[in-house]
Formats: structure tokens, C-alpha cells, sequence
């Protein structure tokens, strides 16, 4: 990349949506079996995956991903310093990845947190790309599961486009966000939708989130349902768009920012998002 601050990416859509309710902490319910790994339907084929199944406190595997470290903000005014340690993203023992956002002072920053990404590990460009997530909860704490161009450090952002396939307020216990950054309609003029789930949270259990992406057409799904679809007739006029090409996997928890507003007394540390999984899917070939 060509500065951390080309990746304001997750950035501003949605600003000033805050909510009025109380944070609280995680409450995991008991372990469900992790589902099998199948392809969601018979017209997918996996092509890449991450079980996350190793010994408790390892570091995810560095052939899929690389910690991306630094505490400048990353262009939204974020409080965490993303670090490479064990403590800030490692693998639970029982199958996930946990990414825990700490309240410490480290490195000039009052928290710390992790920012895991597939670039120059993997990239896709059309197919099926889905994580089953756990998300963290409290005022002030912004998980996230989305992609970037992997032509970013060539044209900068937004023009290598990016794919925002869950951005969650972690004061806001029932609604996602899903977005697409390209030039012209970027940050809080990005083209989005929010999602809410009727009479649950996203925080006591987990779910998939995934996003499918063809020729000109990206869609959006939470368990399957889908809530938002977008083509090139979904952009400002005259606008480009940028998503048939390669795209690299991006998995943090912020802490404060535009998008989320900053942690109160309200706000539980450490927070922690689980990941089961993150897999691939392509079209098999005619």
C-alpha cells in the first residue's frame, strides 16, 4: 500500500448513526459444532479457506496472512496501535481466530488491537467469499470483515475500489453495514446498506456473512438473506466502476473512529471477535 491512510476504506459511511444504548460485553453462548466444509449451494466450488484449527495462542498461519501494524489513525482517527502479537490476534484453540482489542497504552496509543490481511497471500476476483464471525460488543468498538483492490499501491484509493462485506458499531447489538467505496462515491458518500436483524444480536453467537461478487453485480448476505445487491446503475452518474478485478481480505477490530464514535465507561475490555472461518468460493469452470 502505498500509506496506511490510502486505507480509510472502512471510513465514514454511516456517520452519525450513533445509538443511545448501554455497551456490553460479549456473552458467548456453548460451542456449536463447526459447520462442514461444504459449499453453500452445488454451483460453488472452494478454492481457498481458513479453518483456524491450531493450538491455543499461535499466530494465524503467515502463508494466508500478514499483520498489517501501525497506530496513526489509519485515516478514520482510530485509538488502537495494530501489533503482530499473540495477545491482539491468535488462535483460540477451539477453532477460531480470536482478534481482541485491548485497553493499554502501547506504542503512543491508549489500546491495541490487530489488522489481518491476505495481501500478497491471496486475492480473488469473482466467486463467494464468506467468514462465520462472532462480533465484539461496546460503545466505540468497529469490527470488520471486507476487501481492497490488490491494485491499491498501483492507484491508490479509492479508485482500487473496495468491498465492505460486514462493518458493525458494537453500541448497536442488531445492525451490520455493507458497503462499496469507488472513486466519486468513497467514505460517507459511499453506496450502502444497513441491516438490521429483527429481535436478535449479532453479538451472543455467531454468523456468516459473506458477499458475492459477478460481472458488474455484487450482492450482500447475512445467513443467507439477502439484503443488499449493487450494479453500475447503483452509482452517481458518470461514476466507475471498480470490482472485476482482484481483491485482497481484510479482518480487524477498531476501536473509536468516525464510524463508531469513541469507547466510554460503558465500554467492557478486552473485546474479542471470533472467526470460525473464512472460505472461497469460485464458479467451477465449463
Amino acid at each position: 500500500m502505498t500509506s496506511r491512510r490510502v486505507l480509510v476504506a472502512l471510513a465514514v459511511s454511516g456517520l452519525g448513526l450513533m445509538s443511545c444504548d448501554p455497551a456490553a460485553g460479549v456473552v458467548n453462548k456453548p460451542e456449536t459444532p463447526k459447520p462442514d466444509t461444504v459449499a453453500p449451494d452445488t454451483g460453488w466450488e472452494l478454492v481457498w479457506q481458513d479453518e483456524f484449527d491450531g493450538p491455543a495462542g499461535s499466530l494465524p498461519a503467515s502463508e494466508r496472512w500478514r499483520p498489517e501494524v501501525g497506530g496513526d489513525g489509519w485515516g478514520n482517527g482510530q485509538f488502537e496501535y495494530n501489533t503482530n502479537r499473540a495477545q491482539n490476534a491468535s488462535l483460540d484453540g477451539e477453532g477460531h481466530l480470536a482478534i481482541t482489542a485491548r485497553k493499554e497504552r502501547f506504542q503512543g496509543n491508549d489500546y491495541t488491537s490487530a489488522r489481518l490481511s491476505t495481501k500478497g497471500r491471496f486475492t480473488h476476483t469473482y466467486g463467494r467469499i464468506e467468514a462465520r464471525i462472532m462480533l465484539p460488543a461496546g460503545r466505540g468498538i468497529w469490527p470488520a470483515f471486507w476487501m481492497l483492490g490488490a491494485d491499491v499501491d498501483q492507484v491508490g484509493w479509492p479508485e482500487c475500489g473496495e468491498i465492505d462485506i460486514m462493518e458493525h458499531r458494537g453500541q448497536i447489538p442488531s445492525i451490520v453495514r455493507s458497503s462499496l467505496h469507488g472513486p466519486g462515491y468513497s467514505g460517507g458518500q459511499n453506496i450502502g446498506r444497513e441491516h438490521a436483524v429483527g429481535g436478535g444480536v449479532l453479538q451472543t453467537d455467531f454468523h456468516v456473512y459473506a458477499v458475492e461478487i459477478e460481472p458488474e453485480r455484487v450482492r450482500f448476505m447475512l445467513d443467507e438473506t439477502v439484503y443488499f445487491e449493487a450494479t453500475p446503475d447503483n452509482l452517481p452518474s458518470g461514476r466507475k466502476w471498480v470490482y472485476d478485478h482482484p481483491f485482497f481480505i481484510i479482518l480487524n477490530v477498531a476501536v473509536g473512529g468516525s464510524f463508531v464514535g469513541p469507547p466510554d465507561s460503558s465500554t467492557v475490555f478486552p473485546q474479542t471477535m471470533k472467526v470460525d472461518y473464512v472460505r472461497v468460493y469460485s464458479r467451477p469452470t465449463p
